[in-house]
């Protein structure tokens, strides 16, 4: 009988794991970790709001050259969900699967054409259109402007885009403001963060990515652990341990940036003392490696 492993992960990327301002991972010791905990059997995913192209240049090339395709071959299991649940693909020990793409929920390509013109009319100083999002239209701060200035911009960039969607009766959400499309429905909304806008299907978040992810381990045929711990630097991140408990796991939630305010949840809520970021998500990482003698 095959022993169910002590420990499963889902971890958000930006943030925990890659520098929020080199949007890499500079930690050496975040890569040799995974490795290492993969290699022990413990189940991981990557529940990101970035395109696959990102997590594969990354994340995935670096641990591939740090050894994960051994770990994964000795019978480790890794899954990365995109876009909040948008795509996905496996790992093994050859590298990164075929990209699976939910197509009912992007946006149209004549609203991504005209954001994509936007941006580069009006907003080029400061942030850039991701051409690598499959559902998603998103943008992202420039890596050569400081937060306090691309900060404002993004404002201004979201009320834009918000008008647009509008003008297109698309149906959309943003802050506390809603405007319906002609079915009186809601499907897109605006969802900013530190270093982005996204422009997403409402249906899209991390408590889905979370489900994915669990019904493709389960698929597998392994035992799944009883306990899982997920991480994550935004409040949505909460999703992906809401959707744990709710399926009857025992789980905790690792906060990597407390400072936006620390929600109240029925499971553990861990911050790592001062640590923030990946500096965080390293301490986290680490802890687990101590504590199962890897």
């Amino acid at each position: 009988m095959t022993l169910a492993p002590p420990l499963g992960l889902l971890l958000d990327i930006d943030g925990p794991i890659a520098s929020p301002v080199t949007r890499s991972i500079v930690i050496p010791e975040i890569i040799t970790d995974l490795v290492k905990l993969t290699a022990a059997g413990v189940p991981i995913a990557f529940i990101t709001g970035r395109s696959d192209a990102f997590v594969l240049e990354q994340v995935i090339a670096p641990l591939m050259a740090a050894g994960l395709g051994d770990a994964l071959a000795g019978g480790g299991r890794m899954f990365v969900v995109c876009e909040k649940g948008a795509t996905w693909f496996t790992v093994g020990a050859e590298g990164a699967g075929d990209v699976q793409i939910d197509a009912t929920v992007a946006l149209p390509e004549e609203f991504a054409a005209g954001i994509r013109k936007l941006v580069a009319e009006k907003f080029s100083d400061s942030m850039f259109f991701d051409e690598t999002k499959r559902a998603m239209v998103s943008v992202e701060q420039l890596p050569s402007i400081e937060a306090s200035v691309y900060q404002p911009l993004q404002l201004e960039y979201n009320e834009v885009a918000f008008a647009e969607l509008v003008e297109r009766g698309l149906g959309a959400r943003y802050g506390d403001r809603e405007a319906p499309n002609a079915a009186g429905d809601v499907p897109f909304r605006i969802d900013p963060t530190i270093i982005s806008t996204d422009i997403e299907s409402v249906t899209l978040d991390k408590d889905r990515g979370a489900e994915r992810a669990l019904s493709h381990f389960a698929e597998e045929g392994e035992p799944l652990p009883a306990v899982w711990r997920s991480v994550g630097d935004s409040r949505s991140d909460y999703r992906m341990a809401d959707y744990l408990h709710q399926a009857g796991y025992d789980v905790a939630h690792v906060d990597v940036r407390p400072s936006d305010g620390v929600l109240q949840r029925p499971y553990p809520v861990i911050v790592e003392g001062e640590l923030i970021h990946d500096e965080a998500g390293a301490a986290f990482l680490r802890y687990w490696v101590q504590k199962l003698g890897l």
